[in-house]
């Protein structure tokens, strides 16, 4: 038994609704279906022949951009644990500034679960590079890395939904937050970025 592709234009309407809610929760992060529905030029009845509740359409958006923070996670490729760390924080947080209400709705107690889920293989990168940074000694040592490894995690989440993403510095701040979580004193970071400068200035040449 073959599978049918979908008709073209049943794909761009399912595209144009993932945009439309983007853009609609980044105004009103309650936004409702038939806000979402009228900015995707589209009825009601046919963004539900798409999805079956505003739930589920948050958790798409939430899988899709999970994706996104997976590829960057497996880009990294640094050596150094600390810089591998540092960069990696610094361009997850570039992508979440962009959908800054998404990624905080993603983080939201009520679709924690599904995005822990999403976003398996960006967490086991951030188990493995902490318990890398343990070893060679870059990272504290005084709790088990997997508790560590949480924490780094929990924190990233804070920052992503307390700090303003067109505040000047932020993506400074977020690899700065991040690296004294691992471990690293001011004057440590202080020198990493100094030597590193590409890793919280990219932002400015995008």
């Amino acid at each position: 038994m073959t599978t049918r592709a979908p008709r073209r234009d049943a794909v761009e309407n399912r595209a144009g609704i993932l945009s439309a809610a983007r853009s609609a929760l980044a105004s009103d992060p309650h936004a409702s279906v038939d806000v979402i529905a009228r900015s995707a030029g589209l009825s009601r009845r046919t963004l539900y022949g798409h999805f079956d509740d505003r739930d589920a359409l948050i958790r798409e958006l939430i899988s899709s951009g999970a994706q996104r923070f997976n590829a960057i996670a497996e880009s990294v490729t640094d050596a150094d644990s600390r810089i591998a760390l540092a960069r990696l924080a610094a361009l997850l947080w570039r992508e979440a500034a962009h959908v800054q209400v998404a990624a905080a709705l993603a983080l939201d107690e009520a679709h924690v679960e599904h995005t822990a889920a999403a976003l398996a293989p960006l967490r086991r990168t951030v188990a493995t590079l902490t318990r890398r940074g343990q070893d060679d000694g870059s990272f504290r040592t005084d709790l088990a890395a997997p508790t560590l490894a949480r924490l780094i995690e929990e924190m990233a989440r804070t920052v992503i939904s307390r700090t303003d993403a067109e505040s000047p510095g932020a993506a400074n701040l977020a690899v700065r937050t991040v690296l004294s979580i691992a471990g690293l004193s001011w004057r440590e970071t202080d020198q990493l970025l100094t030597a590193h400068p590409e890793i919280v200035t990219a932002e400015a040449a995008e």
